[in-house]
């Protein structure tokens, strides 16, 4: 709820604002994680199996990245002809997002210190609110786009 209270008044009742503002704070919030990645590979000194996860986590994240940008597209040019194929698309490339940060936790499944913690704690973060936007997504699935237009 926080990470969206600033939405509130431009986003009012309107799902499909909703579930463009979900998407946008997990691109934020995904970013952050990437950043911390990007920082850790060049001065955490991590070594052998965490260095490995570190950077296969790296590539998950960038993929999880594409896949949250390519639905906020979608999201920003909904129409009402093509729009149970766009839903299915965005449930799709956010459940792909979730798969991507999951991926990079398990690398690290089984390790401890406080880097890794770290690492984990904020991966772990930006998979809440993707999942959080993917439920928005699915809400708007489910209610339609209502009196929004066709383009």
């Amino acid at each position: 709820m926080r990470s969206l209270a600033p939405f509130s008044y431009s986003a009012g009742r309107g799902p499909s604002k909703w579930a463009r503002a979900g998407v946008s704070v997990t691109i934020g919030e995904v970013k952050n994680v990437q950043a911390y990645l990007t920082n850790l590979t060049r001065h955490g000194r991590l070594r052998g199996r965490n260095k490995v996860a570190l950077l296969d986590c790296v590539e998950t994240i960038a993929d999880a990245l594409d896949e949250l940008h390519r639905s906020l597209n979608v999201l920003r040019r909904l129409s009402r002809r093509t729009f149970g194929t766009q839903m299915g698309d965005l449930n799709t490339w956010i459940s792909a997002a979730l798969t991507d940060q999951d991926t990079c936790l398990d690398g690290f499944q089984g390790e401890n210190g406080r880097k890794i913690q770290l690492l984990q704690n904020r991966v772990l973060k930006a998979y809440y609110i993707t999942s959080n936007a993917l439920a928005l997504v699915s809400k708007l699935a489910t209610t339609g786009l209502g009196s929004i237009s066709d383009p």
